[in-house]
């Protein structure tokens, strides 16, 4: 049962993440936190402490590789690719889906966030090297399709 509630708690904060993200460009800190509490619990109740400490440390070492990725982009290009933001919602996300999930996350969310600069290209927006897009909505929906094909037994 603890699972389940985790799973639909999550499912809201990620809906709040994307409407918060999508108007005002930022993902709070403390939904980012309340995202790893709540995946933290989830792995408790289903493996116990020693899979909520494992998923802890996954969490930890994908936010220093992802930190790093973003503090390179930004000594060669000058510009900030990433948000702190979507690095934490990075760290958030592995506690739930652990090292092996997150490249589906990340394939996922690009392939989206892809797909929606397409949607506004062809809508009439202009589209330059300088146009922003939020990127935490579309690792939302990439973290919950990384569940969905855990829970399936597609990925690992």
């Amino acid at each position: 049962m603890i699972p389940f509630v985790c799973l639909v708690l999550l499912g809201c904060a990620c809906l709040w993440l994307a409407w918060i993200d999508f108007r005002e460009g930022i993902i709070p800190d403390w939904l980012n936190l309340a995202i790893a509490v709540v995946g933290a619990i989830r792995a408790t109740a289903i493996g116990g402490w020693p899979l909520a400490a494992e998923v802890i440390v996954e969490g930890a070492l994908i936010g220093a590789v992802i930190w790093l990725l973003r503090w390179l982009y930004f000594r060669v290009r000058r510009v900030q690719g990433l948000g702190l933001g979507d690095v934490k919602l990075l760290v958030a996300s592995t506690v739930w889906i652990g090292m092996a999930g997150v490249p589906v996350q990340l394939l996922i969310a690009s392939l989206s966030a892809l797909a929606a600069a397409l949607l506004l290209h062809l809508a009439g927006s202009r589209m330059t090297r300088q146009t922003t897009l939020p990127f935490g909505p579309f690792l939302a929906l990439g973290l919950l399709v990384a569940i969905l094909l855990q829970q399936s037994d597609v990925i690992n």
